[in-house]
């Protein structure tokens, strides 16, 4: 067995690169946890005065390939005796990096946690054994302004969203459009009205865009779609078995909420977790699986798992991911898969 070193990327985020090796730890014994790579011996140790985490292994190259997707990865080493012999990384990036840097805004969620969450969802999914080459479709069901979306995207991967907030969606569209232009990249975005029982029931955005020229020409495209709606009412507006996982960050209760069935704003997380669910459910193919993000400070860990298991989905276990974020946000996450 060799022994390897991981060197972590730094982040801007102080709070959180404090707690990268611990999240990154995590993240690694999910990817031995599917018997490929393996893996074990997974701890953090201090290389010339410089934090690496560390593991032992046999790593063929697609082994290598999957762990150059770790969210809080930079650069991995070979020990041999006392020195470090650099491995080639090869990490998913259909797009240039600033796809995902650019948008700023208010709860925008760190990009290194939604790739962390997304990487998560993936290996716990029947999807995993095409984490590299797809075809893998996501679905973030509260989407923002399309962090996941973007980073999916990255991936090679389609994307759905469902967001309430129609300025959301609006600046999503903007910022998509602005970006493939300016990338001059080969493109269609149109915002579409829905119509369920003969009324208009949502808006929908549809986009598609290569990569290359020459994927445009041979129709190796991507598609992203978003909808504006209620994603506690999404009955005949989404197919059903569209997503291969389902990532989302559920309202922190602090900056925003969720809106509950009178048309108040409700600070509580489960709320929303109750009602939505078994509207998600049936967009899930069977072995998909569900990640979750949302504040320890408005809702326990062991009321989230029981809505899960509720609806017929079975937690996924993983090492311990709860981190701070600020004053009044403790960040967990909860995997569950679907049959099938």
């Amino acid at each position: 067995m060799s022994r390897y070193a991981l060197l972590l990327a730094p982040s801007a985020n102080r709070v959180y690169a404090d707690q990268a090796a611990r999240l990154a730890i995590a993240e690694v014994a999910a990817f031995a946890a599917t018997g490929r790579p393996d893996i074990s011996e997974i701890s953090v140790d201090i290389i010339g005065g410089v934090e690496y985490l560390v593991f032992t292994g046999d790593l063929s190259e697609r082994d290598i390939s999957y762990l150059s997707n770790l969210s809080s990865g930079f650069a991995l080493f070979e020990r041999v005796d006392d020195l470090l012999r650099p491995l080639v990384l090869d990490p998913l990036a259909r797009y240039d990096s600033d796809l995902i840097t650019i948008p700023k805004y208010a709860g925008k969620t760190n990009e290194q946690f939604t790739k962390l969450v997304l990487n998560l969802t993936l290996l716990a999914s029947a999807a995993r054994d095409r984490m590299l080459d797809g075809p893998v479709t996501v679905l973030d069901p509260l989407c923002g302004r399309g962090t996941t979306l973007n980073q999916a995207l990255m991936y090679g991967y389609d994307a759905v969203g469902v967001e309430i907030d129609g300025k959301d969606v609006e600046a999503y569209k903007l910022f998509l459009q602005t970006w493939l232009k300016r990338k001059r990249l080969k493109h269609t975005a149109d915002l579409v009205p829905v119509r369920r029982q003969g009324r208009r029931a949502a808006r929908r955005l549809e986009v598609t865009m290569a990569a290359s020229k020459d994927d445009h020409r041979a129709g190796a495209v991507q598609k992203v779609t978003v909808l504006h709606a209620d994603t506690t009412q999404l009955d005949g507006l989404l197919r059903g078995g569209v997503a291969d996982v389902l990532v989302t960050d559920l309202p922190y209760g602090v900056a925003h909420g969720s809106y509950d069935d009178g048309g108040g704003l409700s600070r509580s997380p489960l709320d929303l977790l109750e009602r939505a669910v078994p509207q998600w459910l049936p967009l899930l193919r069977p072995g998909a699986a569900l990640g979750l993000s949302w504040n320890l400070k408005v809702a326990k860990r062991e009321l989230a798992e029981d809505i899960l298991r509720a609806n017929g989905l079975a937690i996924v276990e993983q090492q311990p991911l709860a981190h701070r974020v600020d004053q009044g946000i403790e960040r967990d996450v909860l995997v569950a898969r679907k049959p099938g």
